[in-house]
Formats: structure tokens, sequence, C-alpha cells
């Protein structure tokens, strides 16, 4: 009966939420102060597991090809897509897909999961297996120097009862991986090929740490990206090969892709190649990761910019410069210094600058000589100064925003629903 009453109540939460607007994590905070072990009882009891996914870069992207993935092998996933990664974001999730009786209908939970909050979240629910996407130059102001990261995922590390994946091609997950494996931990992982690599103007945007010698990973790789050409990725795996359109360019998705499918082939029944590059082909790009959202008859693509090399790994996919761009950002980057250090040759030219940071982004364009034209602090203001300006053979519209910018222009456009969950 306790759980009935704290699941309705969450749901009764959520519902007023929903019609604020979405995107809440109050449900999910209400949940845990009422059932404080509900995670693990939800989750732990889930015939395949949990997989989390963590990192500096990429987490979203690969956790939502995982997913698609997973299910085009027949599974029910239970999964956070909106990309809450704290405690309460994934209880929020888990509000929407558990039934009043708080029954779960999933045999596997993928979920991504924060860097910093990572071990406290593996104290609420055991994860299986752990995925590393990368450990870059992040957020400053919450991880400082990415040494201090690489600390809170090996400890993480420590709470996988099967084993973690890693990319091998990322030099700080790399010696991740043979630091685990010098302790027995199983580790498998991924690779990017130097011809790949060299397909994107800057490589992996890499951040090496510098490490006594740790040794080599071990076996084979669980997959491999073998070439990237715009948005044709060429993936291996265990000696098959096959070559993916994916909806969105860049050396990033193609690494975010080779993850998805290296975890898929050690926990999908009968995994099969053509399927997971079937699952990739129809896959959709994560809410303000390419998405393309539509306002007053225009589309409008979103790219978040959430540091620096995440931005400079979206700019790097452009072909040409863009044109007829709008930038976002507000209190949500309390520091923006590092724009300094992107390179930004491939933005042409930027039509509107907007929130209480755009005096700094106008700085940063006046400085590199790229032209600009209004700045306009209002967020809706800048949104219709944009859409106003452009005729109808402007083309896509492209806004690069952070993470707090892109949540209010999705709820200014009508994009209400982030929590994915029914």
């Amino acid at each position: 009966m306790r759980l009935f009453l704290a699941v309705f109540l969450a749901k009764l939460v959520r519902f007023a939420a929903r019609l604020r607007g979405g995107g809440s994590a109050f449900p999910g905070l209400v949940l845990l102060r009422l059932i404080p072990d509900v995670l693990r009882r939800s989750l732990e009891s889930l015939p395949s597991g949990v997989i989390f996914v963590t990192g500096s870069n990429g987490k979203s992207t690969t956790t939502a090809m995982l997913v698609g993935i997973l299910r085009a092998h027949g599974l029910r996933v239970f999964s956070n897509p909106a990309g809450g990664n704290l405690p309460q974001g994934l209880a929020s999730a888990l509000v929407g897909g558990l039934s009043l009786r708080g029954v779960l209908a999933a045999d596997i939970a993928v979920l991504e999961v924060d860097e910093a909050y990572g071990p406290q979240i593996a104290q609420r629910v055991t994860p299986g297996w752990v995925v590393f996407t990368n450990i870059q130059v992040d957020q400053l102001n919450r991880f400082g120097e990415p040494e201090a990261v690489f600390a809170m995922l090996e400890k993480l590390a420590g709470y996988a009862t099967t084993g973690v994946l890693v990319n091998g091609s990322d030099p700080n997950t790399a010696a991740l991986g043979a630091t685990l494996a010098a302790r027995g931990v199983r580790v498998e992982h991924m690779e990017v090929s130097a011809r790949a690599t060299a397909s994107a103007q800057h490589g992996l945007v890499a951040a090496p740490l510098f490490f006594d010698d740790v040794g080599e990973l071990p076996g084979d790789p669980s997959a491999s990206v073998m070439a990237v050409a715009g948005s044709q990725v060429d993936l291996g795996v265990g000696g098959a090969t096959a070559t993916v359109a994916m909806p969105h360019s860049g050396l990033h998705y193609a690494v975010d892709a080779a993850l998805a499918v290296a975890m898929a082939s050690h926990v999908a029944p009968g995994f099969s190649l053509p399927r997971a590059t079937d699952a990739l082909a129809q896959s959709t790009p994560v809410y303000g990761r390419g998405e393309v959202i539509h306002y007053r008859g225009r589309d409008i693509s979103l790219t978040m910019m959430k540091n620096l090399p995440s931005l400079q790994a979206n700019l790097d996919a452009f072909a040409t410069p863009l044109e007829r761009v709008w930038i976002a950002v507000d209190e949500g980057t309390p520091d923006p210094s590092w724009i300094f250090d992107v390179d930004t040759r491939a933005i042409g030219s930027v039509s509107i600058i907007s929130g209480s940071k755009a005096a700094q982004w106008a700085l940063l364009l006046e400085y590199r000589g790229i032209d600009y034209g209004s700045v306009v602090e209002d967020t809706r203001a800048g949104m219709d100064a944009l859409v106003g300006a452009a005729d109808e053979s402007s083309g896509m519209l492209h806004a690069i925003v952070n993470y707090e910018q892109m949540m209010l222009i999705r709820r200014i456009a009508g994009y209400k629903e982030l929590e994915g969950a029914s």
C-alpha cells in the first residue's frame, strides 16, 4: 500500500509538472523521499540487469543509441531519455514507467549517469556494466581538471558487477580500462581507426593526462569505427563490417554509435550487426544534440554547448561555415571563458546573440572578425527575431545554446514533454 500511494502521489506531481511545461525532476524527488530505495527495488530485479553510461561527453547519444539497438533485438528497455542523470532525474523517469502497483515492464535498464554522481547512484542501484565514453575538459566550475573526473569514474567502476566498456581511443578512458584490467576487472573496449580520426579537423578532441605505464587494454575491440564520411560510418564487429547512414554527421556520433554497438554485442540476445545498424539508421538525434525543432513555420537545428570539446566536435561536423546562426547562453554556463579556445571557423556569421552571457560571445565574435547582428537578452525576443529575419529561401536556421536555454527554447516552441516516458 505504501508503494502504491508513493507512486500515485509522484504521478500526480508529474501530471502537474506537465501542465506547467514538463521537464521537472520534482516527481522523482517526491518518490525518493517516500521510497528511498525505489531505484534498487525497481531495477535490480530486471532479468538483464542495469547498464550505466557515463563520461564527459556523448552520454545522452550513446544511451539513446544503445536503447534503440537493444529494443531492435526484442528487449524491453527502461531508460532516462530526457537526460535527467542525477538521482532525482532517474527517479522522475521511473515515475513515468512504473505502474501504480510499482511494477516496471522492462527486461533491462540503460541509464545515463552524471560523472560526479555516479558512485552515489551506484549505491542506490548496482550496475552490471558501466560504459565510459571519454574523459575530456569539462565544466571547470564543477570538475576543474580531467584528473578529478578520472578519479570519479575509477570509483564508479568499482561498483560494476559484470564489467566495464571503455572508449579505447580516448587516452584517459583507455588508461582507466588498463588500470582496471590489471586489478582483474573484466574490461571490453571499442576503438577508432586513424583514418576515421582524421575525418574530423580536431580529431577526438582528447585531453590526455599523464600516467605511468598502465599497460594495454586486453583482447580485441568489441567494435571499431573504421571510416567516417559525413553521416556515413563504417563499423566493424568481430570480423564483420557494415556501413550505416547516421541521422547526423560527425566523428563524435560515430564514436557514440560504436560504443552502443559494442555494449549491445555483449548483452543483446542473438546480437546481429545488421539489426544494430538498422536501428542506428532509424535513430533520431537526442534533444539539443542536432535535434531540429519547428517554430513559426521554420526549422531550427539545436546544437548544445556543454563544454569546449563538445562544441568543437559539433562545429567540426559541419561541412561548410554556418550562416543564420543564433547563439543563446545564460547563467547556466557560469564561466564561458572557454569559448575563446574554440576554433570558430565553422561559424560564418551570427544573426542574433541572446541570453545573459551574450556580451561574452559578442566579444569573441568581434575578436575573431565574425559578423554578427543584434544582441537581444530575452530568449523569446531573440527567437522571434531570428525567424522574422529569415525568408523562406534561407534554409535551416542554427541555434548554438547551453542546456538551460535549450530547455527554454523547446518550451517556447511547444516541445513540452522531455521525460519520454508514457
